[in-house]
C-alpha cells in the first residue's frame, strides 16, 4: 500500500509541475504578444530606384514616444528580419516602435546605408504628429550592425541642410537615447575579431559591404568616417550597451574602448557585460526590458 501512496504523490507532483510549466509558458506567450497596430512598408526614401521602407508599430496604450529599431545584421536588412515579439517589452511600456530597413549590399554600401538611416530618422521626426509621438524624444536600438548604425546616429546625427529641397531632409537625425547590443565602434581597429584584416582593408568577409575597397588610404577614410569612436562629442545622448565577453565577431573591447572615450567627455553611458555571451544569447529578449527601463529614464521624464 505504501508504494501506491508514493506513486500517487509522484503523479500529483508531476501534474503540479506540468501546471506550473503551462502557466509560465502561457504567461511568457502573453507577455511577448501584446496588442498593437502595425503599418507595413512605409516608404521613407529611395536608393538607386529602390524604395527604402519602415514599419510603424503602435502599442495599445501609446505614451507618445518613439523608438527606432535599426533592422540590420552584417549590414544586411529586410522586413522578414523583424518580428513584433522582439520589441514586446517596448510595446508594453507604450513606446511606438519604428523598424527601419535599408538596402542590402551590394545594392548599397555601408556609407550609403548610414545616410539612409539618417534619412529614416528625419522622416519619422517630420511625420511625428501623424504618428502621435514627440519629435524631441526619439530613442534608437539595434544589435551588431544595427548597434553600429545606432551609434553612427548617436555621434553624427544632427540637422539637415536648411536649403534642402525636400523638407524631410531639413529635419534633424539626432536621437535622444540609445540602447543596443554588441556594436562595432572602431572599424580601423578590430583586434581580437575573426574579421580583423589589420586595419588597412575592410573587415574580412564584409568587403562587399564597404564597396570592395582595396586601397589602404581610401579605406582609412571610409573606416574612420563610419567609426563612432572617432566622433564622440559632448552632445552625445545617453547610451546603454550590452555585450558578451565571449564574442569573437565583435569583441568586447569594441564597447569597452568606446565607453572609455565617452566617459572622457563626461556623457552618460553604461556597459553591461554578459558573462559567456557570444554574438547573441538566449536571454537577449528578456534584456530588452532593461532597454525599456533606460528609455523610461531618459525619454519618458
Amino acid at each position: 500500500m505504501q508504494w501506491r501512496r508514493w506513486l500517487v504523490r509522484i503523479f500529483l507532483g508531476f501534474l503540479a509541475l506540468m501546471a506550473l510549466v503551462g502557466t509560465l509558458s502561457g504567461g511568457l506567450w502573453w507577455y511577448y504578444h501584446p496588442d498593437f497596430t502595425r503599418t507595413h512598408a512605409v516608404v521613407y526614401g529611395q536608393r538607386r530606384g529602390q524604395d527604402l521602407i519602415l514599419d510603424v508599430v503602435q502599442p495599445a496604450h501609446p505614451k507618445g514616444i518613439g523608438v527606432i529599431l535599426v533592422v540590420s545584421g552584417g549590414w544586411k536588412s529586410g522586413t522578414n528580419a523583424f518580428k513584433t515579439w522582439m520589441v514586446a517589452p517596448l510595446l508594453r511600456r507604450g513606446y511606438t516602435v519604428f523598424p527601419v530597413c535599408h538596402l542590402t549590399p551590394p545594392a548599397a554600401t555601408v556609407t550609403e546605408i548610414a545616410a539612409d538611416i539618417h534619412r529614416g530618422v528625419r522622416f519619422i521626426r517630420h511625420h511625428a504628429k501623424e504618428y502621435g509621438i514627440d519629435p524631441q524624444r526619439l530613442g534608437i536600438t539595434g544589435g551588431s550592425a544595427g548597434g553600429h548604425l545606432s551609434l553612427v546616429l548617436a555621434t553624427l546625427g544632427g540637422p539637415g541642410p536648411a536649403d534642402a529641397v525636400d523638407p524631410v531632409d531639413r529635419e534633424s537625425s539626432a536621437v535622444q537615447a540609445v540602447a543596443i547590443f554588441y556594436p562595432v565602434t572602431d572599424l580601423l581597429d578590430l583586434h581580437g575579431s575573426t574579421t580583423d584584416s589589420g586595419g588597412d582593408l575592410p573587415p574580412r568577409g564584409y568587403e562587399v559591404q564597404f564597396g570592395s575597397v582595396t586601397n589602404a588610404d581610401v579605406w582609412h577614410g571610409i573606416g574612420r568616417a563610419l567609426s563612432p569612436i572617432h566622433h564622440v562629442t559632448t552632445n552625445l545622448p545617453p547610451i546603454l550597451i550590452y555585450h558578451g565577453d565571449a564574442d569573437t565577431l565583435v569583441p568586447l573591447n569594441q564597447s569597452e574602448r568606446f565607453v572609455a572615450r565617452v566617459q572622457e567627455v563626461g556623457r552618460p553611458i553604461k556597459l553591461v557585460v554578459h558573462p559567456g555571451g557570444k554574438h547573441g544569447w538566449l536571454t537577449m529578449l528578456w534584456d530588452i526590458r532593461t532597454f525599456a527601463d533606460w528609455f523610461d529614464t531618459y525619454l519618458a521624464r
